[in-house]
């Protein structure tokens, strides 16, 4: 590399060829092991947007990459590895650490909204759009 701009362009295509398709992979534990040394793997970055948006983006329909980050603006379906589904908003602040949380409706009471989950990221199998 003779140049800044190459070295540049070298750090971005290691994170975009590289560190993306790794977070958009791994596991849980893994991912969290890297969030505690996100800055010295990634650079000055915020972990929020970039490991976590990154490793929920492998289920396009949760994340808006350009906010880059969970969004909570259409309501979703998700699928569990163990058969179960579960429906509702997706909620980004209390979605942490690879748990999702959702707010939906009390089986029971229609009109109640409630919290579902923690699901991490683990358990998901996919996740769509509801309609």
């Amino acid at each position: 590399m003779k140049t800044f701009a190459d070295l540049a362009a070298s750090r971005r295509a290691w994170l975009d060829e590289i560190l993306k398709p790794w977070c958009q992979t791994a596991s849980r534990r893994d991912l969290l092991l890297a969030e505690h040394e996100w800055t010295d793997v990634a650079g000055k970055v915020d972990p929020v947007k970039t490991l976590w948006c990154w490793a929920w983006g492998r289920f396009p329909h949760l994340v808006n990459q350009e906010l880059q980050g969970i969004d909570e603006t259409t309501a979703v379906r998700v699928s569990l590895k163990d058969g179960q589904t579960v429906s509702g908003f997706p909620d980004a602040r209390e979605s942490q650490h690879g748990e999702l949380y959702l707010l939906g409706r009390d089986p029971g009471q229609t009109f109640r909204t409630i919290m579902l989950g923690p699901f991490s990221i683990d358990d998901v199998q996919a996740v769509e759009k509801c309609v």
